[in-house]
């Protein structure tokens, strides 16, 4: 299992990455892989606005489809078009390979997320 220093993470297998008034948003390694191979994602428009804890998309795999979770409030102003057209790529690199890009202001919602060794952790804990 993959767990990236730089990103932020929730109990809901989504991670956050930061860019000034920016934040990636996408599924982790460990989610990933518990889905098994991804055949479709399924992605907001651009303007939508959300709620932290809203679903924002839909992630189908061979074995099960799951909802994924906004972790920040934000306005949606970039999808990650590739992913959609190859769902697959989240497999192969699930960090390189974001779903959203928000605009959000609430930097106490950023502290409310797990760091990677809290998230490394976490995981650990699950599968006890």
């Amino acid at each position: 299992m993959r767990v990236l220093k730089s990103l932020f993470y929730t109990s809901e297998h989504e991670w956050v990455k930061l860019e000034e008034d920016k934040a990636y948003i996408g599924v982790t390694d460990y989610a990933q892989k518990a889905l098994g191979d991804i055949v479709f994602i399924e992605l907001p428009e651009v303007d939508t606005e959300f709620a932290a804890g809203d679903g924002f998309g839909v992630i189908e795999s061979v074995k099960a489809a799951s909802d994924i979770y906004i972790p920040i409030d934000g306005k949606v102003i970039e999808i990650n078009e590739a992913i959609i057209d190859e769902p697959g790529l989240v497999n192969e690199n699930a960090y390189e390979n974001w779903m959203i890009c928000v605009e959000y202001s609430d930097k106490a919602q950023i502290e409310a997320l797990m760091s990677a060794e809290e998230y490394k952790e976490f995981c650990i804990s699950e599968e006890e």
